[in-house]
C-alpha cells in the first residue's frame, strides 16, 4: 500500500492510498482553540496513528533527523505533493539546531574569506526568513563593534567598508531597508548607551550594523516541522534509524523498543554529525562551537548585540546575545571534536575561560566564572578537508551514495530551507520546484491579536492568542515558570508541538533548562502537565 498526501493519486504504483494524516486537536481541542495552521498539531495520539501507518505503506520519501535541515526536507517534499516521513532518535532540534548562535547572518564573514556563492545564499536565505517565511519568529537586530584601542583606524575603516559590502548584498538579494537598516558609525556615548559595561577609556566610538536573529532556533524548528505535518508529512520522533537503504530503514520506536521496516521509494539523511554512522561513506569532521548563558543584568542594560575581536585573529568575533529573558549568550568557539560524536556536546572550561578572557577585552568591569549561569555547546557537520575547523567551508553538500541513500551536510542554520530543496531535487529529479521560498511558516500569517502578552507574540506569532488562552481559561495554567515561562506554554507544547516528556518541554520548546537551577525549579509544573495532558510520565531526558 502506498502512503500518499491528500488530494494526489499516487503515480509510482497505482495502489490505494491511505486517507491524509490530521492531526487529532482540531477534534479534541475543546478548550483552547485551534492551531493557526489546520493539521498543524503534533502530539503523542497523532505519533501513534502514523507510526501504525507508515508500516504498512511505502513512502514518497524517508528522511532520517528531525533537526532544521531534515524538518526542512520534510516541509519541501511534503509541499511539493509528496508523502513524507521523518523520523528522529530522540526529539526536534534535538542535536545542532537548538545549539546555534540564534543568528540569521546575511555571510558578511564569507564575504571576507571570499566565499562569495556561500554569502549570497546567506543573504537570500535571510530575506527570506525574514519577509515571507517566519518574520513573527526572525527579526532584525542591531550589533555594536566598540571602536577600542585594539582597533586600529585602518582596521575600523576596513570593517565598515565590509559592512557596506554586506548591505550591498542585501539590496541585491531583494531584502528592503525597511526590513534589516544599513550599518553606520556612532560616538563613544552613544556606544556606551547601547553597551553601558563598556570599557570608556580609549572607546572612540562603535561600528553598528543589523543582521538578523532568531527568538529561538529549536521554536524554528519545531515550526518548519509543524507546517510539514500540515502539508501531510508524517513527523516521528523517538524513532531510531538502525541502518539505511535507497528503498527504506530499519527503525526502533524508542519509547516500545520495538524494531520494524519502513519502505520509501527515496531516502534522505540528514543526521547532521551523525550522517556518517549512517552512511559510512561520509567523512565529516565536526567542530564543537560552545557558548555562556550570562545571568540577567550582568552586561547591564545591553541594547544591542557586540561584536568583540578576538586578539590575533583576523575577521573573527566573539559575540555577546542579548536575549528576550535578560539573559545574555556569548560565542562562539571553532575547535574540533575528537572522538565519538555525543548526543548532548557539554561546552569545555577551556571554552569557557576563552570566551570570559574575550569578551572581558572590552568591558569596564570583568565579568566572573559566578556571573555564568549555564553554558551550551553545539556541533557543525563539517566535511572533512584540510587545516582548522574554523577555516573550513560551510557550504552544504548534498551527496548520493552507491546505495541510493542521499545526504545532505555542512551548511548552517540561515541556509536550510536552500539546503532542504537541494537534497529533494537530488531525490526526485523530476519533481516540481520547490515552493518553500513563499511558503508562511505556522504562525506567521496574521497579527497575535489584542491583549496578548509581547513576550508570547514573539514566541508564537498568529497562535499567541490561542496559547494566551489556556492560561485564562485554566487558572492553574497561568502559573509563570522561570525565565518568564507561563504553564500555559507547556500545555500547549504537548498538545500542538509533539512534546512527549520533560526534556521537550523544558530544554527544547522552552529553554528553560539552559541554566540547570531554572530547569529543577520548573520540572514539577513540566511533569504535572506531562501526567495532566498526555498520560505521560517517565524520567526526564
Amino acid at each position: 500500500m502506498t502512503c500518499s498526501p491528500a488530494g494526489r493519486d499516487d503515480p509510482p504504483t497505482g495502489r490505494p492510498a491511505l486517507p491524509h494524516s490530521t492531526s487529532p486537536i482540531g477534534r479534541d481541542d475543546r478548550p483552547t482553540g485551534r492551531p493557526a495552521l489546520p493539521g498543524s498539531s503534533l502530539n503523542a495520539a497523532r505519533r501513534a496513528r502514523e507510526l501504525a501507518e507508515v508500516r504498512e505503506c511505502v513512502v514518497d520519501l524517508l528522511v532520517v533527523g528531525l533537526g532544521a535541515t531534515g524538518a526542512g526536507v520534510a516541509l519541501d517534499a511534503a509541499a511539493r505533493g509528496l508523502s513524507v516521513a521523518a523520523v528522529d532518535a530522540h526529539d526536534l532540534a534535538f542535536g545542532t539546531s537548538r545549539w546555534s548562535s540564534k543568528l540569521i547572518h546575511g555571510g558578511l564573514r564569507y564575504l571576507a574569506r571570499g566565499q562569495v556563492g556561500v554569502a549570497w545564499e546567506s543573504a537570500a536565505e535571510r530575506g527570506v526568513l525574514l519577509t515571507r517565511t517566519a518574520p513573527h519568529l526572525v527579526r532584525a537586530r542591531p550589533y555594536l563593534l566598540p571602536l577600542t584601542p585594539e582597533v586600529s583606524r585602518g582596521e575600523a575603516a576596513a570593517l565598515m567598508a565590509g559592512y557596506r559590502l554586506g548591505d550591498a548584498l542585501r539590496a541585491c538579494a531583494g531584502t528592503p531597508r525597511a526590513a534589516l537598516p544599513g550599518p553606520s558609525r556612532v560616538t563613544a556615548a552613544r556606544a556606551r548607551g547601547l553597551a553601558p559595561a563598556l570599557r570608556a577609556r580609549g572607546l572612540r566610538g562603535g561600528l553598528v550594523s543589523f543582521d538578523g536573529a532568531v527568538v529561538d532556533d529549536a521554536r524554528l524548528v519545531v515550526a518548519i516541522a509543524r507546517t510539514a505535518a500540515a502539508h501531510g508529512a508524517r513527523v516521528l520522533t523517538r524513532c531510531r534509524a538502525l541502518a539505511l537503504a535507497g528503498d527504506g530503514a530499519e527503525l526502533r520506536d524508542e519509547l516500545t523498543g520495538e524494531t520494524f521496516a519502513v519502505r520509501a521509494r527515496r531516502v534522505v539523511n540528514a543526521a547532521g554529525v551523525w550522517a556518517g554512522t549512517l552512511s559510512p561513506s561520509v567523512e565529516l569532521r565536526p567542530s564543537l562551537g560552545s557558548h555562556l548563558v550570562l545571568r540577567p543584568g550582568v552586561l547591564g542594560d545591553l541594547r544591542a548585540g557586540l561584536h568583540v575581536p578576538i586578539p590575533g585573529e583576523a575577521a573573527r568575533f566573539a559575540l555577546a546575545l542579548p536575549q528576550p529573558d535578560g539573559r545574555v549568550y556569548v560565542g562562539l568557539t571553532d575547535e574540533p571534536l575528537d572522538g565519538p560524536v555525543p548526543d548532548v556536546p557539554v561546552a569545555p572550561e577551556a571554552d569557557v575561560a576563552a570566551l570570559l578572557g574575550v569578551l572581558n577585552s572590552v568591558l569596564e568591569t570583568p565579568i566572573v566564572h559566578a556571573d555564568v549561569a549555564g553554558a551550551y555547546a553545539g556541533l557543525r557537520p563539517l566535511l572533512a578537508g584540510e587545516g582548522r575547523s574554523a577555516d573550513l567551508s560551510r557550504r552544504h553538500t548534498v551527496l548520493k551514495g552507491s546505495d541510493g541513500v542521499v545526504t545532505i551536510v555542512g551548511g548552517k542554520l540561515t541556509t536550510y530551507r536552500a539546503m532542504a530543496a537541494d537534497a529533494v531535487d537530488a531525490a526526485f529529479p523530476s519533481a516540481p520546484p520547490s515552493r518553500t521560498a513563499r511558503l508562511p511558516l505556522v504562525g506567521a500569517r496574521g497579527g497575535a491579536g489584542a491583549g496578548v502578552p509581547a513576550r508570547l507574540a514573539a514566541r508564537y506569532g498568529a497562535e499567541a492568542a490561542a496559547v494566551h488562552e489556556i492560561a485564562l481559561r485554566d487558572p492553574a495554567a497561568a502559573g509563570t515558570l522561570p525565565t518568564g515561562v507561563t504553564v500555559a506554554e507547556l500545555v500547549w507544547a504537548v498538545r500542538h508541538e509533539g512534546a512527549l516528556d520533560a526534556g521537550d518541554l523544558l530544554d527544547r520548546r522552552t529553554r528553560v533548562g539552559l541554566v540547570p537551577e531554572d530547569r529543577a525549579a520548573a520540572l514539577p509544573a513540566a511533569e504535572r502537565v506531562l501526567r495532566e495532558h498526555a498520560g505521560l510520565g517517565g524520567p526526564p531526558r
